[in-house]
């Protein structure tokens, strides 16, 4: 089985995030753009105390987003990906232009998104980001 887990990260308060992750489907194989219907994010405001708790930002609640827009069919290798030699297929800059996503340094902040494959079970990726 492979280990469900958050990918950790950190951004400025206010400020904005590019999100990249390889993200591989249930047999193991790196997805691909023809593989998914759909793709969602939503942003949570996390509570330390309580683990249940979150609470969803303003404008950024079951956003969605172009498939092509943020998966790539071929795994990508750039100088903002330090993970390894392999590279990514997903990549997402959030947008901040309109609603901070942000807002309180010091906090922490789950990014989750929802692909919804053509057939099979959504795949749940998700970011927790450290606001300094």
């Amino acid at each position: 089985m492979a280990e469900a887990r958050d990918i950790d990260g950190s951004a400025f308060k206010n400020g904005s995030a590019t999100l990249m992750a390889r993200i591989a489907g249930a047999a193991g194989a790196n997805i691909q753009r023809g593989d998914l219907a759909a793709v969602r994010y939503s942003v949570f405001l996390l509570d330390d105390q309580d683990p249940d708790a979150r609470t969803t930002v303003t404008g950024h609640d079951d956003v969605p987003l172009s498939v092509a827009g943020v998966l790539f069919d071929s795994l990508q290798i750039d100088p903002l990906w330090t993970v390894d030699a392999l590279g990514y297929n997903f990549r997402h800059v959030l947008d901040v232009s309109a609603h901070h996503a942000f807002t309180v340094a010091g906090r922490r902040y789950l990014i989750e998104y929802r692909l919804a494959p053509m057939s099979g079970q959504v795949i749940v990726v998700r970011f927790r980001i450290n606001v300094i």
